[in-house]
């Protein structure tokens, strides 16, 4: 199996009521990829982020194999929303793949 971890911050300029609101929208798509996805197992992401975090959005989802992680990231339904929403509003992504 392969994990997937994503660390996203927002931009600076957006308001916070705005962060929250892209937070649930972001969570809600791309945990909608759940059997959309092949080999994709499972997928969460954390938007209620606690004041003392450094990021304000997690994802945490695991594969089959690397292979499966790799169709994820080109598959037509995850880029329109990595394209879409999550990559104009980010100022920051750290991600951390690796075997379990």
């Amino acid at each position: 199996m392969v994990k997937h971890i994503i660390l996203w911050q927002f931009k600076d300029e957006l308001l916070d009521e705005t962060k929250k609101s892209l937070g649930k929208e972001i969570k809600e798509k791309l945990e909608a990829l759940q059997d959309r996805i092949p080999g994709l197992i499972d997928i969460h992401v954390q938007a209620d982020i606690l004041p003392s975090s450094n990021a304000d959005l997690m994802l945490d989802c695991s594969f089959t194999d690397e292979e499966a992680l790799n169709g994820y990231a080109v598959h037509p339904d995850h880029v329109k929303i990595k394209d879409g929403i999550i990559g104009p509003n980010v100022k920051s992504r750290v991600c951390v793949d690796y075997v379990e």
